[in-house]
C-alpha cells in the first residue's frame, strides 16, 4: 500500500526562519497529523535547499565555508520543526549524497537522449535571483527590485530543452484541473505558458560558482538550482530503489504562491514528464502573510519571528492562530491585535474557561469523580445531535483544507457547551437535595466533560498538545481507540478522576 506521501517546499540555506516558513510547515503537519488520524500511513517531508550562489557569497562575507552556513542553516530549520510540533519523517538537505547522486542520475539520463545540450547564452543575469533574464521580464522599461543588480553576461552553457514540453504541459492541465489546488491558481500557470517559453540553463561554470552539483557530463560546470532543488523530493524517498514505488508519487507538495510559476508549475512536471517519472498528484498553493495590507519582509523591518511568539504563548497557541487566520490559497493578515483576539477569545474564554468549570464544578460537587448520565432531557439530546452534525462537517472541511471553517465549527460547538452549562446552571441544582435535582447535577457536569472530550479531540491535528492534555484532565484513561472511534459520544471518562483546576492559556502579561 503506497503512503500518502506529502512535502513542504525546501527553504533556502540563506536566511533565517520566519513566519511564512513557520505557516508552511504547520499546514503541512496539519494534514499530516489529519491523515494519520484517518488511518493512512503518512510519509511527510521537509528540509533546505543549500546551493547557490547567494549561499557561496553570504558564506565569503563572513569568512566561513559554505558548508558552515548550511550546517547553520539546518540547525536553525530543523529547531523550528522541533517547536512547532511538525511530524516530519524526514529532513533533506541537497548536500547529502542519496539527493547528489539522483540529481547527477537524471542529468546523465538526459544528456544521453539529447535532451540536455550546450550552446553559447548572451543576456542579462540576475545574481538575487540566481537567474538569466530577459527584456520583457523589465517594467516600464526598468529591472524590479527583486532582481537586485542585473549585469549583461555571455558565456557557454547547457540547456534543458523546457520548450518541447510546452504544448504536453498544457494539454495536461487542461486535463488535470485539480493538480493545482485551490483551482483558482492553474489559471496563474496557464497564463504563463500562453507565451513561448525558453528552454531552461540548467549550469553555471565552476569559474562563477563553486558551490554546487558537478554536471556528471562536464566536471567544470555546477547544475543551477531548479535541477538541483526540485529533485528533493524524489531523492528523499530513494527514487532509483525499491522504496521509491511505497511513497511516489506525492499527494501534495505544500508551497507558496511565490514559487508556483515557474518552477513548480512548469519546470517541475516537464522534469519529470522528461524523466519518466509520473508527476504528482497535486501541488497546494498557499498565500502570504499580509502587514497593512503588504507581504511582510525583512527589508521593512515587518518579520515575525514565530519562536519568540511560541516561547511566550506556547506552540498550540501559534499553531492554532496560523491555521484559523489563514483561508488556504489566500493571502491573510497579521497582527498583534488578532493574534491577542484569538488567543483571549477562543483559547482563554471559550475553551480554558471551560475547562476550567468543568474541573471545578465536578471537583466540589461530585469529589471530582466523573458521574454517570442519569438523564437525557431534550436539552442533552440537542447538544448529542448537534456534536454528530459538527463532527461530520468538520471532517469534511479538513479533508478540504478548509482548516479555518473547520475550527471555527468546531469553537462554535464549544460555545455551546458553555451555553448548556447556563441553562443548566449546575451551581444552582448542587444547592438542592432533591433526588432530580442531583441526578441533572450529575448529567450535567457528565455531559459537560464528554463534550468538552470530543471538541478537544476534534482539535488534534491542529492542536496536538491540548488535544492529549484536556482527556487526560477530564479523567480520560490511555485507550486503544481509533481517533475516529475516539470521536464518537461515549462513556469513557464515567468514574474517572479529574484533575484540579489548570490555567490552559495564560493570560499575557501586555497585548502590546
Amino acid at each position: 500500500m503506497k503512503n500518502f506521501y506529502i512535502t513542504t517546499a525546501i527553504y533556502y540555506a540563506n536566511g533565517s526562519p520566519h513566519l511564512g516558513h513557520a505557516y508552511e510547515m504547520v499546514l503541512t503537519d496539519v494534514i499530516a497529523r489529519f491523515r494519520r488520524l484517518m488511518g493512512d500511513q503518512v510519509y511527510f517531508l521537509t528540509g533546505i535547499d543549500e546551493h547557490g550562489q547567494k549561499v557561496q557569497q553570504s558564506a565569503r562575507e563572513k569568512g566561513i565555508e559554505p558548508i558552515e552556513l548550511c550546517d547553520e542553516a539546518a540547525v536553525a530549520f530543523k529547531g523550528l520543526c522541533e517547536k512547532l510540533l511538525t511530524s516530519n519523517d524526514d529532513f533533506i538537505r541537497t548536500t547529502e549524497e542519496r539527493h547528489k547522486k539522483v540529481v547527477r542520475t537524471l542529468l546523465q539520463k538526459l544528456y544521453d537522449e539529447g535532451q540536455i545540450y550546450e550552446a553559447e547564452y548572451v543576456g542579462y543575469y540576475s545574481t538575487r535571483a540566481e537567474q538569466f533574464l530577459q527584456e520583457k521580464d523589465k517594467v516600464n522599461g526598468e529591472w524590479p527590485e527583486i532582481y537586485g543588480e542585473v549585469t549583461e553576461i555571455s558565456e557557454k552553457n547547457y540547456f534543458f530543452k523546457l520548450s518541447e514540453y510546452q504544448d504536453w504541459l498544457i494539454g495536461y492541465l487542461k486535463e488535470n484541473e485539480d493538480f493545482i489546488v485551490p483551482r483558482y491558481r492553474l489559471k496563474q500557470v496557464q497564463e504563463f505558458l500562453k507565451e513561448p517559453i525558453n528552454d531552461l540553463c540548467i549550469s553555471r561554470p565552476k569559474e562563477r560558482l563553486e558551490w554546487g552539483i558537478p554536471l556528471p557530463f562536464n566536471e567544470n560546470y555546477v547544475t543551477y538550482v531548479w535541477f538541483d532543488a526540485l529533485v528533493n523530493y524524489i531523492s528523499a524517498v530513494g527514487y532509483g530503489t525499491a522504496e521509491f514505488e511505497a511513497n511516489w508519487p506525492a499527494d501534495y507538495h505544500v508551497i507558496g504562491k511565490d514559487i508556483l510559476v515557474p518552477s513548480h508549475g512548469v519546470y517541475w512536471p516537464i522534469m519529470l514528464k522528461a524523466c519518466d517519472i509520473p508527476l504528482p498528484k497535486a501541488l497546494l498553493v498557499h498565500g502570504f502573510w499580509l502587514k497593512s495590507g503588504q507581504k511582510m519582509s525583512k527589508s521593512a523591518g515587518e518579520v515575525v519571528d514565530p519562536l519568540d511568539m511560541i516561547d511566550q504563548f506556547g506552540v498550540d497557541s501559534f499553531r492554532y492562530f496560523v491555521t484559523r487566520e489563514m483561508n488556504v490559497g489566500q493571502d491573510s493578515e497579521f497582527s498583534s491585535e488578532l493574534f491577542f483576539s484569538r488567543y483571549n477569545n477562543d483559547l482563554g474564554n471559550d475553551l480554558g474557561n471551560l475547562l476550567n468549570r468543568t474541573l471545578n464544578m465536578t471537583t466540589r460537587y461530585v469529589d471530582g469523580v466523573v458521574p454517570a448520565i442519569e438523564v437525557e432531557e431534550e436539552i442533552e439530546k440537542e447538544l448529542q445531535k448537534s456534536w454528530g452534525e459538527t463532527q461530520d462537517e468538520v471532517l469534511r472541511l479538513y479533508e478540504e483544507f478548509q482548516f479555518h471553517q473547520g475550527l471555527e465549527k468546531t469553537f462554535q460547538f464549544i460555545r455551546s457547551i458553555n451555553r448548556y452549562a447556563e441553562q443548566r446552571a449546575p451551581w444552582k441544582l448542587a444547592k438542592s437535595e432533591e433526588p432530580k435535582e442531583q441526578s441533572l447535577l450529575k448529567t450535567t457536569l457528565a455531559t459537560m466533560a464528554e463534550s468538552l472530550r470530543l471538541g478537544a479531540t476534534l482539535l488534534a491535528p491542529v492542536m496536538p498538545e491540548v488535544a492529549e492534555k484536556i482527556p487526560q484532565l477530564l479523567g480520560a484513561q490511555t485507550g486503544s481507540a481509533s481517533w475516529k472511534q475516539s470521536l464518537e459520544w461515549s462513556t469513557v471518562l464515567t468514574g474517572g478522576k479529574v484533575a484540579d483546576k489548570i490555567i490552559l492559556f495564560p493570560r499575557p502579561e501586555t497585548s502590546g
